[in-house]
């Protein structure tokens, strides 16, 4: 639904900054002129061998049970950071920071000066295992080491034959939250990039459910411009509830949130400290419904 195919060529790893610029600007207008919000969804995109040697590397590598998100909005993820993995598959991931993928990025979306994220915050192989879950939300937007601005996700998926009764769905949103625009099945090679900001929604709400137990796996990829400017508010993750589901509201994160915004930076620092946080949350809303 909505993809594109590389056919029989996939993205050059080992070309030069004009190929994949030029690669980038075949999908320039599809994906810039996108709705609700820029994203592509590109089929093929990256060699089979390329693939399997990551799925070779990932089964080297064992996390153990306390790497698991479980909270009801992210259930049974495990992260790896490129740092833990095996030599190989960081080669390929410093490739992903490396120029001609940037040009390909930067002739696609229309980003000029994109940066790459050296830390691989909150990316590198991500992994939802059978039964779990992640529901629709907003990223954050500021690079909490760097303080640079997020501003596009590359998500590549290593799923074979990956039916849709597995779940596991990329779903992206309307800016309204009343209803998905686009569903994405995670297949083996599949490519979707998307611009990150305020309101563009996203996520895998629909459970793995795969009948061998398989995990779902992805690649996640977050790029940055030097454009953020101390007058812009920084935001966390923001998770969002759908229409008529059983979504939980992450009270949690908008309670912290509230507090930062409407409170003086002392009662702020002590409330977040978990000193006096009921108190003031009920204050808080009370004001935020004024």
């Amino acid at each position: 639904m909505g993809t594109e195919n590389f056919n029989d060529s996939v993205f050059p790893i080992s070309g030069n900054v004009d190929t994949a610029r030029e690669i980038g600007g075949r999908y320039s207008q599809q994906y810039q002129g996108a709705d609700p919000y820029p994203h592509i969804c590109i089929d093929n995109f990256l060699a089979d061998d390329v693939l399997s040697n990551v799925l070779e590397d990932i089964a080297q590598v064992n996390r153990g049970p306390d790497a698991v998100y479980v909270r009801p909005q992210e259930r049974l993820k495990v992260a790896f950071n490129p740092e833990e993995l095996p030599p190989r598959l960081r080669d390929l991931f410093r490739t992903f920071n490396a120029r001609p993928f940037l040009g390909f990025l930067e002739s696609m979306t229309g980003i000029k000066g994109l940066l790459p994220d050296p830390y691989f915050l909150g990316g590198g192989i991500h992994e939802v295992k059978n039964g779990g879950h992640l529901d629709i939300h907003a990223d954050f937007n500021l690079h909490p080491v760097l303080r640079v601005e997020r501003r596009v996700n590359v998500l590549i998926y290593l799923n074979k034959d990956w039916e849709p009764g597995f779940g596991g769905q990329l779903e992206i949103w309307d800016k309204g939250m009343t209803h998905a625009v686009k569903k994405f099945d995670p297949m083996y090679g599949r490519c979707v990039v998307f611009n990150t900001n305020a309101d563009s929604y996203h996520g895998n709400p629909n459970p793995v459910n795969h009948p061998r137990q398989v995990s779902r796996r992805s690649i996640a990829l977050y790029y940055y411009t030097a454009t953020w400017d101390e007058r812009k508010q920084d935001r966390t993750t923001k998770f969002r509830t759908r229409p008529g589901s059983k979504d939980r509201f992450d009270w949690s994160t908008e309670r912290k949130e509230l507090i930062r915004d409407l409170c003086p930076p002392i009662l702020t620092r002590l409330a977040l400290r978990d000193l006096c946080p009921p108190m003031l949350f009920r204050f808080a809303k009370r004001v935020a419904k004024r």
